[in-house]
C-alpha cells in the first residue's frame, strides 16, 4: 500500500558558529564573543530535498566563512545588528533565498581586575546570563527579537503560596513565606518602526534586565506566575520599542528540611534544593495596540 506525502517547513544552515572579535585600535583591547546559528529558506531549496539538486544551496560552510568575514569587514557593535547584517545579505546574493532565521548568543566578558584597574587584555568570562538575539525573515518582513537565558535569581522571602485547590492527591503545604528562585529564559520581540529607526539594542538589553531584576525584587509574590507578570510589565515599560515579551521560568523548588529526627528546629533557614521534577511557567506580556507578528517567532525556541 503506497503513502502519499509531501515535503513540509524546511530550513537549512550552519548552527554554532563560535566567533570571536578582538578590537586591537589601542593598548586597551575590546572583546566580542558571539556563538551565530544561521539558516535559509526559500522555494528553490525544496529540489535538494526531493532530488539531491544541489544547484541553490548555498553551502553550510560558505554561511560559516561569511559570519567570520563579517566580523571582520563590519565588526560587532551588538549581535542584533550584526544579525540582520547577515540577513540582509543572504537574502539580498542569492535572489532564490527569501527567507531565514539567524540567532545569536553573546558571551559576555569582563576585564580582570589587577591592583584595582581592569587589565588592558585579560578578561573573565561573567555569569550572570546569556544574551540572546534572532533575526526572523520571512513573507518579506524582518523581524528581531532579544532576550537572555540562565539569569538565576533567588529571593530569601517575599513569597508566598496558597488558595490552590486540593483534592486527595494533594500534599503540597500552603506556605506564607518560601523561597522563590527560577532561571529564566526571556526574550521580546522589537517593534519594527524602532528597528527601523535604529534602536539602541544594546542599551535597551541593559535597561530591560535591570527592569526585570528589578520587579523580580520588589514584588511581594503569591505565585511565580505574578512575578512573571510583573516582569514582563516591568520590561515593557522599560523600552518603547519592544512589542512583547515571553517568558519560561522554571521554579527551583526550595524544600524546608525536617530537622525534627535530630532534635532541631528549623525556622525557615534550612533548605533542600531540588533540581527535578520542576514547576514550569510560560507566559507572554504583550504591549496594549500592537500588531502581532506570530510569524516572528518560527522555530524560535522558547525554553532551552
Amino acid at each position: 500500500m503506497s503513502v502519499s506525502v509531501h515535503l513540509g517547513d524546511n530550513k537549512y544552515g550552519k548552527a554554532e558558529v563560535r566567533v570571536v572579535r578582538v578590537v586591537r585600535d589601542t593598548a586597551r583591547h575590546e572583546i566580542t564573543d558571539l556563538n551565530v546559528t544561521s539558516q535559509l529558506r526559500g522555494a528553490a531549496l525544496e529540489s535538494s530535498y526531493l532530488t539531491g539538486d544541489n544547484s541553490k544551496v548555498v553551502a553550510t560552510d560558505t554561511q560559516k566563512n561569511v559570519v567570520y568575514a563579517f566580523a571582520s569587514e563590519h565588526g560587532i557593535t551588538s549581535p542584533e545588528e550584526f544579525l540582520l547584517l547577515l540577513g540582509d545579505h543572504f537574502t539580498g546574493e542569492f535572489d532564490w533565498i527569501t527567507g531565514g532565521l539567524w540567532q545569536a548568543e553573546l558571551y559576555e566578558w569582563e576585564r580582570i581586575v589587577v591592583d584595582g584597574a581592569g587589565h588592558d587584555h585579560s578578561f573573565v568570562r561573567k555569569g550572570r546570563a546569556t544574551r540572546l538575539a534572532t533575526v526572523q525573515k520571512t513573507g518579506g518582513a524582518t523581524h528581531v527579537t532579544a532576550g537572555l537565558k540562565d539569569l538565576t535569581v533567588l529571593k530569601s522571602t517575599g513569597s508566598e503560596f496558597h488558595g490552590f485547590p486540593r483534592d486527595r492527591y494533594t500534599t503540597l503545604v500552603e506556605t506564607d513565606d518560601r523561597i522563590l528562585a527560577t532561571s529564566v529564559t526571556a526574550r521580546w520581540r522589537y517593534l519594527p518602526d524602532a528597528v527601523a529607526a535604529g534602536i539602541d539594542f544594546n542599551g535597551a538589553y541593559d535597561a530591560i534586565g535591570a527592569a526585570m531584576l528589578s520587579a523580580f525584587a520588589t514584588t511581594h509574590s503569591l505565585a511565580l506566575q505574578q512575578s512573571l507578570y510583573e516582569m514582563g510589565r516591568a520590561a515593557v515599560e522599560a523600552c518603547d520599542g519592544v512589542a512583547e515579551i515571553r517568558f519560561a521560568m522554571p521554579n527551583k523548588h526550595h524544600f524546608l528540611s525536617d530537622l525534627s529526627p535530630f532534635g532541631l528546629k528549623n525556622p525557615n533557614e534550612v533548605f533542600h534544593a531540588a533540581d527535578r521534577p520542576y514547576g514550569l511557567i510560560e507566559g507572554t506580556v504583550v504591549r496594549d495596540g500592537v500588531t502581532p507578528a506570530p510569524e516572528a517567532w518560527t522555530d524560535v525556541p522558547s525554553f532551552v
